[in-house]
């Protein structure tokens, strides 16, 4: 069983930036695929990025703004945001993904384990 805890969330203005943390619990947390996903309201949920070993990957409306990065020996993954707009509204959802098992990082079912999720807002 992994736990994910997000923070990070906030209000700020068009153009600035935001870092959100999830903390992951469990010791096999460096072999988990994770990944952000966000939904605003009345719309649903979208992929923004995933990491898994070295590799990341970026939905198109946040690559070169976005950032996923993790640290292993902190349980913890990130997202950077930087130049954020209106559209970035969102609860932002953290989720883990059990290693081997097929499916896509891209796809919100693939994963196992999600979190509470943080509110980010962007003002114009």
């Amino acid at each position: 069983q992994v736990q994910l805890v997000e923070s990070g969330g906030g209000l700020v203005q068009v153009g600035g930036s935001l870092r959100l943390s999830c903390a992951a619990s469990g010791r096999t947390f460096s072999s988990y695929a994770m990944g952000w996903f966000r939904q605003a309201p009345g719309r649903e949920r979208e992929f923004v990025s995933a990491i898994s070993g070295g590799s990341t990957v970026y939905a198109d409306s946040v690559k070169g703004r976005f950032t996923i990065s993790r640290d292993n020996a902190k349980n913890t993954v990130y997202l950077q945001m930087a130049s954020l707009k209106p559209e970035d509204t969102a609860v932002y959802y953290c989720a883990a993904r059990i290693p081997d098992y097929s499916g896509s990082n891209r796809v919100g079912d693939d994963y196992h384990y999600w979190g509470q999720g943080t509110q980010v807002t962007v003002s114009s």
